[in-house]
């Protein structure tokens, strides 16, 4: 069954960056877009409280992946792909000031896909 997210190599190279710095327990939350636009951020377990409308997509790198209800109906019908580009990061990010960023890019998911994620209950 296909993944509701997934990383690149990139990605990946960068998490495993982060876990020799801060430690092997991170997580990661799709922001909602206000003061960090809509970026996937990186966050130590006790910088971030998940809550009961907050949504575990998978892991990435073995690092939980959450995104809010909210931004879920949005992006219910892709996968989204966690990559890195060069730039300054989120403002609010643990890669912050590394000079790489984590940014999400996303395709639809196929109707073949969509049906096996409904017959799971995963959507």
């Amino acid at each position: 069954m296909v993944d509701r997210v997934t990383a690149t190599p990139a990605t990946l190279a960068l998490i495993e960056r982060l876990q020799a710095q801060y430690g092997p327990a991170l997580m990661f939350m799709q922001s909602g877009g206000c003061c960090d636009n809509s970026a996937p951020n990186c966050y130590l377990p006790h910088e971030l409280t998940i809550g009961p409308y907050d949504i575990h997509l998978g892991d990435i790198g073995g690092v939980p992946f959450y995104i809010t209800t909210t931004q879920y109906e949005y992006w219910k019908h892709t996968q989204l792909i966690i990559d890195v580009v060069d730039g300054h990061g989120g403002t609010f990010s643990l890669e912050s000031g590394s000079g790489k960023a984590f940014i999400t890019r996303s395709r639809l998911f196929t109707d073949i896909e969509w049906v096996q994620l409904q017959n799971a209950g995963l959507v």
